[in-house]
């Protein structure tokens, strides 16, 4: 999840630079129970939504007859993500008459497509986990502008920033199909009960609560420390909750060296949960052998003896809890990340953006699709997923829990940080073993070294910033 350097970043940027207001939406949301940590009816997980709110039966936009054109998709998703997408697709063809073949795509996806795009076979339309990625494909020449029904549609159910981000230069590339709200605590109910523990607010209560876990016998947490990008998204809601958005907005661009104080806080306060190894599952060493989907579901599974107590990430953990026998709103409950000293509680967005790479009929009608609530709704409906399509009715979503963060997502507005990974040079933040998240990765390894990991994060961003 990355951006590249120069003025798109500028130009995509532009949608998110305050933060206050999503802060005050969280607060509304969860003193009017929008989060609510209680059961959500007898279904837990696939809870039925309420009584003559569902989603809407009938098709809400317009789409062209596609019989006998064949469309190439690609992403990252893997597992239950991609499955859940790939009904997304099956409708669509079922509304054109197209056949579209879903392709996985590998990280950095960038790298992937421009291996794609050399050998002559582009797929007709990619979803990109970075900002970076979308200019980088836009200044390679590969990306198609968004055609008007799409953007009529994007008109209609999205917010200025959320169309911002998929621009560059001022032209509309991108359709974001897929959001994330990554600043948040998923935690295993029966473990909390047995502690005697609450739900942290600041992350001196949080610790505290972590001191109290491992003393009952539960490591407090399960940190996927062998995905790198995990271990960057537990920085940046440390850093923009200690350091403030307008720090973050510099670092994130590479204004401000990684050497700057702000930043050695920040990794102190980190190292206060990762340098203690009856903290996390496994210790260290255990952290990193241990990849996204299995932190999930060690919190989730072992009865009363569960390898941890929460996981920190977002809002698409409610996916991989759905593999295990935990119900989101029952056994599996939520908390905003806490805020971190004098700051507020953060919070940080991720996105994928459909982009056409093909100046075909099809592709355009995939992105006019995509942007429309009638694809939205139909992934909801699965979990694990939140739109910032506006005009998505809420009771799409199976469960309270999840109906909640979109609508947080969506009371926000324009006010929100973006992943600030997602906004670097791939190079840096989005290369598995490599920049930023090799660096957290050997800061997990070795928590007390501070300033080491200080200089390697600046020496790594230097060279991929130019700068």
């Amino acid at each position: 999840m990355r951006r590249e350097h120069g003025t798109g970043h500028e130009e995509a940027r532009g949608g998110r630079q305050r933060t206050r207001t999503r802060a005050h939406a969280w607060a509304a949301l969860l003193a009017t129970g929008a989060l609510a940590l209680t059961a959500c009816g007898s279904g837990g997980d696939k809870a039925d939504p309420p009584a003559g709110s569902g989603p809407s039966a009938s098709p809400r936009v317009a789409l062209p007859q596609l019989s006998g054109e064949k469309l190439e998709v690609a992403a990252v998703w893997t597992g239950p993500e991609q499955a859940n997408f790939t009904k997304v697709l099956k409708e669509f063809e079922k509304r054109t008459g197209a056949t579209v073949t879903f392709v996985p795509a590998q990280d950095p996806i960038v790298t992937f497509l421009g291996t794609k795009i050399a050998g002559g076979q582009p797929p007709d339309v990619a979803l990109l986990p970075q900002v970076g990625a979308l200019v980088s494909a836009v200044r390679n020449k590969w990306a198609q502008p968004v055609g008007p029904e799409a953007k009529a549609e994007l008109e209609k159910n999205y917010s200025q920033g959320w169309k911002t981000l998929g621009a560059v230069d001022g032209t509309q590339y991108g359709v974001y199909y897929k959001a994330a709200n990554k600043s948040l605590v998923w935690y295993n109910a029966k473990a909390f009960e047995a502690a005697g523990v609450q739900p942290p607010k600041t992350w001196k209560d949080l610790i505290a609560a972590a001191d109290t876990l491992s003393a009952s016998g539960t490591p407090a947490v399960s940190v996927a420390g062998a995905d790198g990008w995990t271990l960057t998204d537990w920085f940046e809601n440390v850093y923009l909750s200690q350091a403030g958005p307008e720090k973050y907005d510099k670092l994130a661009k590479h204004e401000i060296k990684w050497t700057d104080d702000s930043v050695k806080q920040a990794l102190t306060t980190l190292a206060e949960l990762f340098g203690r190894k009856d903290y996390l599952a496994g210790g260290q060493s255990g952290a990193l052998a241990t990849e996204f989907p299995k932190s999930v579901t060690q919190t989730f599974t072992g009865g009363d003896r569960p390898a941890a107590a929460m996981v920190f990430e977002g809002d698409f953990v409610a996916v991989n809890i759905a593999q295990t026998e935990a119900k989101v709103g029952k056994d599996a409950l939520v908390f905003p990340f806490p805020a971190v000293g004098a700051g507020k509680a953060p919070v940080v967005s991720g996105g994928d953006v459909a982009v056409a790479l093909k100046p075909s009929k099809g592709a355009q009608a995939l992105l006019t699709f995509l942007a429309s609530p009638d694809a939205a709704e139909i992934q909801a409906r699965e979990g694990g997923f939140i739109s910032p399509n506006k005009s998505v009715n809420p009771a799409a979503y199976p469960n309270d829990i999840q109906r909640g963060i979109a609508k947080a997502l969506i009371a926000a507005g324009d006010d929100f940080r973006f992943d600030m990974s997602d906004q670097a040079p791939a190079a840096f933040g989005g290369t598995p073993g490599a920049g930023e998240w090799k660096d957290l990765q050997d800061f997990l390894a070795n928590p007390s070294d501070v300033a080491g990991a200080q200089a390697k994060l600046e020496a790594d961003a230097a060279k991929a910033f130019g700068n």
